[in-house]
């Protein structure tokens, strides 16, 4: 009779230690592609074994074991010649035979270094990132050998089918396979510009959690959970690094004000209606923490430093009305010459609004209009339609809301709109009586 806890151990098990069970068989084999196979294959041999014959007492060591053995079959197959079988071998400690069998107990693991296993990480951060990969195969490449997720679990975060997931991460060894990518830190003058990549990808995975695109629900908790978990493990691996604390801290601090985002039924709920006590204070102070340790390191700000500069002005305020929207205003004029982009403009446009009405919050969106810029968002004729309407201008805000419905892909920001719609339709009906 199996154990049913069995496959609950190697689900928990692997989630915390598969980047650095991924990370050593690629330390050890050279081959990224092959190593995460192994890694995989482990994982398989374990969610039969486990459940029969217990866990192990070193289950990361098992699994560890148990890829490193399938390795030297592999290298085997590939020639019997193989130098590198010849040492594979003598450092497991095998003269004849490999057999398939997992271990009972790892013994004198010499993958396990403990000096090695945040470079290890580390460097399966920056080659899942790497720049000659796609977005959306950067993705999913991190959430599965760097998080640890299923391709079944990636693909439903992202409301895809599982083969579309498969596919972008065989696509995505290949063409690292294909580019010779080693595995390996990169050089010192490559890593500011590759930890860009990895903070961005981080940072994409996190706002579509935060922000669903598409789908029924308005946040998708455990995806931006993930991505607040790559950060911290970030700031663990590059710890003099500003902008990785900046991210961290944009993450907490915007995920701290999730218990409040949504109704009991899933709607969501604005800023300005939000019950500010639901807020979760203790990753606001962990965001909090990280923003000083970002400020103290002494390069200044980066963008996602500003911005969770500005998440903390939402954080300490006790009320939309006492928020520095000044300061936000700063903040996001700093951001855009940062980092400019559409986004930046139509927050910053949100903020004008607070902080100086309507009219000149509105001269920044018609501009963005007139660029042809977001065109296919929904974000800015709904920032449109919210100042036209504070504008008394609503023959013209109706039109910018359905102009917003059409264009959203997420049905509970559709019902958020829709309802928006029908109070305006409804206060003009009112007013002509």
């Amino acid at each position: 009779m199996g154990d049913p806890t069995g496959r609950e151990a190697v689900a928990a098990i692997w989630r915390i230690e598969s980047a650095r069970i991924v990370g050593a068989l690629a330390r050890y084999t050279g081959d990224f592609a092959l190593a995460e196979d192994l890694a995989q294959e482990a994982l398989a041999e374990a969610l039969v074994t486990w459940p029969r014959e217990g866990v192990p007492r070193n289950p990361a060591g098992w699994l560890l074991t148990v890829g490193r053995r399938r390795a030297i079959d592999a290298f085997r197959r590939r020639s019997a010649l193989d130098e590198r079988y010849a040492v594979l071998a003598r450092d497991l400690g095998e003269g004849g035979a490999v057999t398939g069998g997992a271990p009972a107990e790892p013994s004198g693991d010499v993958l396990w270094d403990p000096d090695r296993i945040d470079d290890d990480v580390l460097a399966l951060m920056f080659i899942s990132c790497h720049p000659v990969l796609s977005r959306e195969a950067r993705v999913a490449l991190t959430l599965r050998v760097v998080g640890g997720l299923t391709s079944d679990e990636i693909a439903k975060a992202f409301l895809v089918p599982t083969a579309t997931v498969q596919a972008r991460i065989t696509r995505a060894k290949k063409t690292l396979a294909a580019a010779r990518v080693r595995f390996e830190l990169p050089s010192a003058a490559e890593r500011t510009e590759r930890l860009g990549s990895v903070l961005s990808v981080i940072y994409l995975i996190f706002t579509e959690g935060s922000s669903a695109t598409s789908g029924d629900d308005l946040i998708r908790f455990d995806l931006a959970g993930e991505a607040q978990r790559l950060a911290r493990v970030l700031t663990h691996l590059v710890p003099n690094e500003p902008e990785a604390h900046g991210l961290s801290a944009l993450l907490d601090l915007t995920a701290a004000r999730f218990p409040a985002r949504t109704a009991p039924n899933g709607d969501p709920v604005l800023l300005e209606d939000q019950d500010r006590r639901r807020w979760n204070h203790a990753e606001i102070r962990r965001g909090r923490a990280a923003l000083a340790r970002a400020e103290q390191l002494g390069r200044g700000l980066g963008a996602y430093g500003l911005q969770a500069a500005i998440a903390e002005c939402h954080a300490v305020a006790r009320s939309v009305a006492d928020t520095n929207w000044e300061r936000i205003v700063l903040i996001y004029e700093a951001l855009g010459r940062l980092a400019p982009s559409p986004i930046v403009e139509l927050n910053r446009a949100a903020a004008v609004a607070m902080a100086q009405g309507p009219a000149a919050a509105l001269a920044i969106a018609d501009d963005l209009v007139a660029a042809g810029a977001l065109a296919k968002s929904h974000l800015l004729p709904t920032v449109r339609g919210e100042l036209l309407i504070r504008l008394g201008r609503t023959a013209e805000a109706r039109d910018e809301l359905k102009r917003a419905i059409d264009s959203c892909g997420n049905e509970r920001e559709r019902g958020l709109l829709r309802r928006k719609l029908a109070d305006l339709d409804e206060s003009e009906q009112r007013g002509s009586r």
